[in-house]
């Protein structure tokens, strides 16, 4: 929904911005990932890592050139979505097939399991807190109001913190770490938990309402604000902290499922497309929270 403070913060923002600044191109073309294409995250080495090149099941690795190769294969029944990268540069894998988080070495590419999610639906997507502790959104697409919430400790204790929630999915933690943003797909909502020392939560209320379309991913700028991916819709939102519509960004696709930041300098922002199996990419006017101010 757009009000119209909304409709004056788009206008600011657009002026503020740099003229190369959230102009969208391809960095990778049509059919290289599967329709699953999900993830996506920047390595400790600039590359970008996303789920799913060429066949399910897989994890690419994308230089800075939008190159794509194979980097590993998951066991036999683990396909990936959401991934995140650990503070010693391990990639962490939401595995929805699994019902487990995976965890890959960078270095030698082995995989284990980091967390299993007993009871999980389908591990969707995670978020990485700044003390390195994780929170995966579970939906049950098959039913629409029976989505969980979990919490992974730094030893790989998975905790359920909340069921009989929407569509959960996309999944973010702010800059400083007080704050988790849960997104529901089907119901267009996103929800904003006060996070305490300890990892628990608490205060849940709404954030923002859209009144069509869907939401996936999403990641925070070092400012906070949440870029979301309007599935359905081909853009990515970008939403302040006090819930504030501050911009769209047209995509060339319509099914933009996660994004993430890189890049040199950390302001690059990659967004991975369902129905084109394709990365595109822009420029924020910001960098990602993990690259600080």
């Amino acid at each position: 929904m757009r009000h119209a403070a909304a409709t004056l913060g788009l206008a600011l923002c657009g002026a503020a911005a740099a003229a190369s600044d959230f102009v969208v191109r391809d960095h990778v073309g049509d059919g290289v990932f599967t329709a699953g294409i999900e993830g996506p995250a920047s390595g400790a080495d600039g590359a970008l890592y996303v789920v799913n090149l060429g066949r399910d099941g897989t994890i690419g690795r994308v230089d800075a050139n939008g190159n794509a190769e194979l980097f590993v294969s998951l066991p036999a029944g683990s396909i990936g979505n959401g991934i995140r990268v650990a503070g010693d540069g391990a990639l962490l894998v939401a595995d929805y097939s699994g019902h487990a988080v995976l965890r890959v070495d960078p270095a030698t590419r082995a995989v284990s399991v980091f967390a299993r999610l007993d009871g999980a639906h389908q591990p969707n997507d995670i978020a990485q807190a700044p003390d390195g502790t994780l929170y995966a959104s579970d939906p049950d697409w098959a039913n629409p109001d029976n989505g969980q919430l979990w919490r992974i400790d730094r030893d790989g204790r998975a905790s359920l913190l909340e069921t009989g929630m929407g569509t959960t999915n996309g999944i973010e933690v702010s800059p400083d770490g007080r704050r988790l943003y849960v997104n529901e797909s089907v119901q267009r909502t996103v929800w904003v938990y006060d996070r305490g020392d300890d990892g628990a939560l608490s205060s849940k209320r709404l954030l923002i309402r859209f009144d069509d379309h869907g939401m996936d991913g999403m990641r925070c700028d070092a400012d906070g604000n949440l870029y979301i991916a309007r599935y359905g819709a081909g853009v990515v939102a970008i939403v302040s902290p006090a819930g504030q519509l501050l911009r769209e960004v047209p995509l060339r696709g319509r099914k933009p499922t996660n994004v993430a930041f890189g890049g040199a300098d950390g302001r690059q922002v990659f967004v991975t497309l369902q129905d084109r199996g394709a990365i595109e990419t822009f420029r924020a006017d910001r960098r990602g929270r993990e690259y600080g101010q």
